[in-house]
């Protein structure tokens, strides 16, 4: 009977002990880089890992501000507390001191922080599991936990050095595939995160945040994250070409529109706006064979046609609606 009470007793402890027990932040071996653009201002950081949605607990970013990096034994709470310190006016350096100064897990961390001034501060612990490293230097830092080799640090480092003419955005998806190509995490390929901020921040905090790509779950994650940085190059071009419209510069509009249609041909949605963008310039004839063939595709954007006017998004006579409609 005594056995059997403090065997109840033991699991009941257990039980309300795990209860109170915080489940540790994810796993997030990877590799990763935060960087400045010394042409623009911009920051970033990009990661990609086999794990999970590794953009949801790796990267940190605010504009004006900085980027942070935490992975390997993650400890979310350095990406919201390192930017606080940064904006209380700390170094990266002191930043990264005050946080692993109280953390019990430091030697299973690695960190990178860098600051609108392009300063860096990393930290690889001795407990990451090999290969493990960073680089840094003025205006990035790349840094790797779990990799098949020890080529993958020196090939990130290479490969953001050696593409300084490209954008941010691309030379950053460059460095990741650099990684990957030299070897990338043991384990394989899943997740991948891009995040791009403003040099400074603004009174319009929504227009901060540059770019903000992730791929959650894929066979080919960067592959993926590089796939839907052009999709998102494209729909600059088409927002652009809307905002030419807006003020009845069509011949603008349609460069613009064009422009999208190259990178992307055989999307509906790009084809259609410039066919109605047509036939507002009163090019009625082009754009009523873009649309037929658009309909042809799929009918719900003829129904849509119809819907155009009452908005004011298609201005033509009745006659013209007719033939695009036909």
């Amino acid at each position: 009977m005594k056995r059997i009470l403090l065997f109840l007793s033991v699991i009941s402890n257990f039980t309300m002990n795990a209860q109170n027990i915080k489940p540790n932040d994810p796993l997030a071996h990877t590799f990763s880089i935060v960087a400045r653009d010394t042409k623009t201002g911009e920051m970033a950081v990009a990661v990609q890992s086999h794990w999970f949605s590794v953009g949801t607990g790796v990267s940190w970013a605010e504009a004006g501000v900085g980027v942070v990096a935490t992975q390997s034994f993650t400890n979310r709470s350095f990406g919201i507390r390192g930017l606080e310190l940064l904006k209380q006016g700390k170094s990266p350096q002191e930043a990264l001191d005050i946080l692993l100064s109280d953390d019990e897990g430091r030697d299973f961390r690695q960190v990178a922080i860098l600051d609108k001034q392009g300063r860096v501060a990393t930290h690889t612990g001795k407990k990451c599991i090999e290969y493990a490293g960073h680089t840094n230097g003025e205006n990035f830092s790349v840094q790797a936990n779990m990799m098949l080799n020890d080529k993958v640090v020196p090939a990130m480092k290479k490969a953001w050095e050696e593409n300084s003419e490209m954008h941010l955005a691309e030379r950053m998806v460059t460095v990741l595939q650099a990684a990957q190509n030299a070897g990338g995490d043991i384990r394989g390929k899943q997740s991948a995160a891009l995040m791009i901020v403003a040099p400074q921040a603004t009174k319009e905090p929504w227009n901060d945040r540059v770019l903000d790509l992730r791929v959650d779950d894929s066979e080919d994650p960067i592959k993926e994250i590089d796939r839907l940085l052009k999709v998102f190059r494209a729909y600059g071009h088409m927002n652009q070409g809307d905002l030419f419209v807006e003020k009845n510069e069509m011949k603008s509009a349609m460069e613009e529109y064009n422009a999208a249609m190259k990178m992307f041909p055989e999307n509906l949605e790009m084809q259609y706006w410039t066919a109605i963008t047509l036939a507002n310039d009163k090019q009625i004839a082009q754009a009523s064979e873009m649309l037929q063939n658009i309909y042809k595709e799929d009918e719900n954007w003829r129904e849509l046609t119809r819907r155009l006017p009452k908005v004011g998004l298609l201005n033509v006579s009745e006659e013209d609606l007719k033939e695009l409609l036909k």
